[in-house]
């Protein structure tokens, strides 16, 4: 008996689905990473982070480094209101600590308002801390403003059946890197590791999430040192750390 072509339709779309080949899971993660600013080598950052997590996921990145080296810029990405339409992530690895225009900042969590998830890397953290709105860091999910010396960290992982920390080895230490000091942790953050200051032997969030009006955040203060960034186990984190924001982990 011939079948109308709806169910044969409606058949393959089950099938697809089963087997794990239905359209939405081949299209590629589209992620846009913004970058740029003061003290980091982001040529370097961007390639590493980009290849090594293409090489673990199908991410299809989208790479702007603007606003020059210093420590104040706005970048003309933003001007757009719909500057975040289109990625199914956004990773902000910007260091602009001096930048404190409100209505600037306020275009860039609309951004995220609007649902699309987001990944803070490092001094990303310290980005608009001359601002006095608190809006970024209550994106964030933390607030810090300063951070201590450079160091080898032991890593304390404080939730280890969550998916981002799955796999992480329960003694990494980082490379040399930066403890930042968290001064708050904002209430719809959850704590997935911390380090121990060698200062004052105070434990400092330095892996998290956060839920922002609904969106996902994935956040480290980690990632100073371009050792870091070929630190495999860092890398892993980060590539988990995007998927889960974007919510291809669980």
């Amino acid at each position: 008996m011939k079948r109308p072509l709806h169910w044969i339709l409606a058949g393959l779309t089950v099938l697809l689905a089963a087997t794990g080949f239905a359209e939405d899971e081949k299209k590629p993660l589209k992620a846009l990473l913004i970058t740029g600013g003061c003290c980091h080598d982001y040529e370097f950052q961007s390639k590493a982070l980009t290849l090594a997590s293409a090489a673990k996921a199908d991410i299809e990145w989208t790479v702007v480094n603007k606003g020059g080296d210093g420590t104040e810029a706005q970048i003309d990405l933003y001007s757009d209101p719909n500057w975040a339409k289109g990625y199914d992530v956004v990773v902000h690895n910007e260091c602009f600590a001096n930048t404190k225009d409100p209505a600037y900042v306020q275009k860039i969590v609309e951004g995220h308002k609007g649902g699309t998830p987001a990944v803070v890397v490092h001094c990303a953290m310290h980005t608009y801390r001359a601002m006095e709105s608190d809006e970024w860091r209550q994106f964030l999910g933390v607030t810090s403003r300063h951070h201590e010396h450079q160091s080898k960290y032991p890593v304390n992982i404080e939730q280890p059946e969550h998916p981002i920390m799955k796999g992480v080895p329960a003694n990494w230490i980082t490379p040399m890197d930066e403890l930042y000091i968290i001064e708050k942790v904002w209430p719809h953050t959850t704590v997935l590791a911390t380090s121990k200051s060698e200062k004052s032997n105070k434990s400092q969030p330095v892996i998290w999430t956060n839920d922002y009006n609904g969106t996902r955040v994935f956040g480290t203060t980690y990632g100073h040192s371009n050792d870091t960034f070929g630190d495999k186990t860092y890398l892993d984190i980060l590539t988990r750390g995007i998927l889960w924001a974007a919510g291809k982990l669980e």
